[in-house]
């Protein structure tokens, strides 16, 4: 595929990294020359200094022949307008458009994003992804990442293995028989910083990041029988009243037996914030200032979110509230630097926003029928939901005679509203929806495996 990438920041970076890695044909566009030096010189792709909105630099950038724009770009005018010339003047197929400001989303301006009026075929706000996974995670205590598939029916969750888990040292084929009527499977398990798709004869260690596919109503049981030992946050702080942090103070707002409190810095922010929230305490200070954490609480939290949009701010604010007695800190990290030395912060969980946005994008660049992806471990590998149709080489199948490549693992198939685990004399049917986990190297033969024929029409 022919891309254009408008934005050379991280987000822009990632995605180039991840498309480029994949032989696709990418052009970024940035104002600033030391981006696109830096993105020209470390990847494969193809860098302009120029406005990424402006027709001529989007031209010189080959939007006549491209097949998608994806606009990043730290201005939602910009991401928007680039969209709006790429459909108008050169009638590109796709346009994907970050957009931030709460304010462009209301169910009331949805009418905008229509071919008569802004063409933008998919909007990604990765502030309100974010602050999605941010509520899935203090919902499911014990888990450091959860994503739902299949419209819910199941999920992928991410588990440490601690040294209290009753499966360590098991092979994985072995598991469905201690627990029989478990419906959870093992898909990934980063060791020793690297990912990889197990054998059935694999057995889990100590510090391993496990990942499993399990079917929702026994997601609790899982994390019981691993031996995590968490419960639900009743008493949480939130530093920061952003987007992000709005967010989540917004949901956490409308649950029972849990206390929030927020701490804003800007004024304006924390009275606008204060208005729209019911039972949540807002206090208008710096979370730098022990003094305000205390009186926030943080001392006495199971949970502080440091969600500004200052890493630093992020790292120092969650280090000062541990040292107060906060239980658990979760630090929202964008700079590669930090996310780099995280092992060595005192912080319980760290939020990687550009996975999130970047998984969020992938999920519209991937061919087939695939519905769905989540990137892991920084690219290493994706989950997806792909769906089986008459035309796919699974179609008819035995599981056991697949023949996939080495680095995929199959997690679940969703047939009519219900859930089964890969077997291997379960048979593959047209209509089939499967949840499945990649490795970075095998990703150009899944498409193959969701592919929609010209017969399918």
């Amino acid at each position: 595929m022919n891309i254009i990438i408008c934005g050379a920041g991280r987000v822009g970076y990632g995605i180039a990294k991840k498309l480029s890695a994949e032989k696709n044909s990418v052009t970024v566009i940035d104002l600033s020359p030391d981006l696109i030096r830096n993105i020209s010189t470390e990847l494969d792709v193809r860098g302009m200094v120029g406005h990424g909105s402006h027709p001529a630099v989007l031209k010189k950038a080959g939007a006549e022949t491209a097949d998608m724009i994806i606009a990043v770009t730290y201005s939602d005018e910009v991401n928007m307008v680039a969209c709006q010339i790429c459909h108008s003047l050169f009638g590109m197929p796709v346009k994907i458009a970050r957009v931030r400001a709460q304010d462009y989303l209301q169910d009331a301006w949805r009418d905008l994003y229509s071919r008569e009026n802004m063409p933008i075929d998919i909007i990604i706000s990765p502030e309100v992804e974010i602050g999605k996974s941010i509520v899935r995670r203090l919902n499911t205590p014990g888990a450091f990442d959860v994503v739902p598939f299949a419209g819910g029916l199941v999920q992928l969750i991410g588990i440490r293995i601690g040294d209290d888990c009753p499966i360590i040292n098991t092979p994985i084929s072995q598991i469905p028989e201690l627990f029989p009527d478990l419906k959870a499977t093992i898909v990934g398990v980063y060791r020793e910083e690297q990912l990889f798709a197990p054998n059935p004869e694999d057995p889990l260690s100590v510090g391993d990041d496990a990942y499993f596919v399990v079917e929702i109503s026994h997601a609790q049981r899982l994390l019981d029988i691993v031996g995590t030992k968490e419960e639900k946050a009743r008493h949480v702080v939130i530093i920061g009243g952003g987007n992000v942090g709005s967010y989540v103070a917004q949901e956490l707002d409308k649950a029972d037996n849990v206390r929030v409190r927020v701490i804003e810095k800007n004024k304006k922010q924390a009275e606008k914030l204060a208005e729209r929230l019911k039972h949540t305490v807002v206090l208008n200070g710096d979370a730098l200032n022990a003094a305000v954490q205390e009186e926030a609480g943080v001392g006495d939290a199971q949970t502080v979110l440091c969600l500004t949009d200052d890493d630093k701010t992020n790292i120092l604010a969650g280090v000062m509230a541990k040292s107060l007695g906060a239980k658990q800190i979760f630090s929202l990290i964008n700079d590669l630097i930090f996310l780099d030395i995280k092992s060595s912060l005192d912080i319980d969980m760290v939020i990687d926003p550009r996975s999130t946005t970047v998984s969020s994008i992938l999920r519209h660049v991937r061919k087939g029928r695939i519905l769905d992806v989540f990137a892991i471990e920084e690219g290493a590998a994706e989950v997806m939901e792909g769906e089986i149709l008459e035309t796919s080489p699974l179609a008819g199948k035995l599981i056991g005679d697949a023949n996939l490549p080495d680095g995929i693992a199959f997690g679940a198939i969703i047939r009519d509203g219900s859930v089964f685990m890969p077997k291997q004399d379960l048979a593959l049917k047209n209509r089939d929806r499967v949840v499945l986990l990649v490795e970075e190297t095998a990703l150009k033969h899944v498409e193959q495996l969701f592919r929609v024929s010209a017969d399918y029409f």
